[in-house]
Order: C-alpha cells, then structure tokens, then sequence
C-alpha cells in the first residue's frame, strides 16, 4: 500500500454501468480523485469479468488509485491487485496467505464490532461498516449507526469504510465520527454523463480535505 487509505472508495454496478458505461464513467471518478475502486460483478461471465478488470487495472494504474474485486480471491490473485470479501465469501486468513502481506484486503463487518475484531485478526487491511442509510445495492442489510463509527475508531487503527445509502448530505457526519473511506454506489454512478459523475467524485474527495 503506497498512500493511506482514505478518501473516496468508488464500487461499480453492473446495471448502472451497462452499456459501454463501465469504462468512461469509472475514468471520471478516478479523475475526480477516487482513490479506491471495487469492481463488483456477480455474473458468470469469467472472460468477460476478467477482461473488464484488466483494463480497469490499468485506469487505476494510470491515476494511482487501488483496484479492489469483490469476492474473487483468485482475479485479484491474477491480476496481483486487491480484494473485498463479504462475509459469506471465504475465508480473509485464507485470501492473505493467497494474496500476499502487501494485498489490501478489506472485509465486510454489517454492524458488528465483534466481525471487525476477527477481520482485524485474519489480516484485513481495512474494515467496512454498513449500511448506514436505505440502500438499493444492499437492501437487506442490517443498518449501522453512525456512532458505530466512532465506538470503530477508538477500538482499532485500521482504516474504516463506510457503506450504504451515502450520500454528499450525509458523507460529513460518516467522516466526522471516524469513516477513512467512503464507499459510493449509486450518489456517484447514476448519472447522466461522465462529466458529472466526475464532478460528484470531486465533491465527495473535497469533504476529506475539509475534516
């Protein structure tokens, strides 16, 4: 890991980025200072997943940002960049011995201080809370406070991601109580053209120079 891990933490979705959109719009975030990417694919397709996430290494590569996977210990393996297990996706002991001392390895934690507490044990690089207001990617998820947050940071050093329904209204509070990275789905990707998700990106790093 080059650079602290904090700021803005940009996820894709398959069907806001459909269409030719993948490419462009996470360039736009990237050049409006995201500074982590998790590219989040649930579909089958191994040729095209793998395809799509060279070249979103080599968008990374060229604005010094991390390339994170989702769930797929052996394409980070492959492609020697990161990985974001859920909690149901295997085992982080098992994807840092697989991935090296040197892989960001995040893990999702819901809720709970007691799942951080293991993650942190098993080697993770950085921890996610969530989610902390309604959320179309992660419905079901059980909600999180932002005094979560705080009761995280006194409890580790590890850098802690925020997940969920965030928006720019509510990012500052998350950042205030102890959030390093905000993790952005839809308040970045839906919109219209590149030039506005960029400009969203820009408006999210900004609140991290002003905390």
């Amino acid at each position: 890991m080059s650079a602290p891990l904090r700021g803005l933490y940009a996820i894709t979705d398959s069907q806001l980025l459909a269409d030719g959109r993948l490419l462009p719009y996470v360039e736009a975030a990237l050049k409006g200072g995201a500074r982590l990417l998790q590219y989040r694919d649930k579909s089958s397709d191994d040729a095209r997943r793998l395809r799509e996430a060279e070249a979103l290494r080599e968008l990374c590569a060229r604005y010094g940002a991390e390339l994170i996977i989702n769930d797929d210990a052996e394409l980070a393996a492959r492609l020697g960049v990161g990985l974001h297990l859920g909690q149901g996706d295997g085992s982080l002991a098992a994807a840092r011995a697989l991935l090296g001392r040197q892989a960001i390895i995040g893990a999702t934690c819901h809720a709970q201080l007691e799942l951080a507490e293991q993650a942190v044990a098993e080697g993770a690089s950085y921890i996610a809370f969530g989610r902390f207001f309604n959320s179309s990617t992660k419905p079901g998820a059980p909600a999180a406070t932002p005094e979560l947050l705080s009761a995280a940071r006194q409890r580790f050093s590890l850098p802690i991601t925020a997940i969920g329904g965030i928006t720019l209204d509510s990012a500052p509070a998350l950042i205030a109580q102890g959030a390093s990275l905000l993790a952005v789905v839809h308040a970045l990707f839906s919109a219209p053209s590149t030039a506005e998700v960029e400009q969203r990106a820009r408006a999210f790093s900004a609140l991290f120079a002003t905390v």
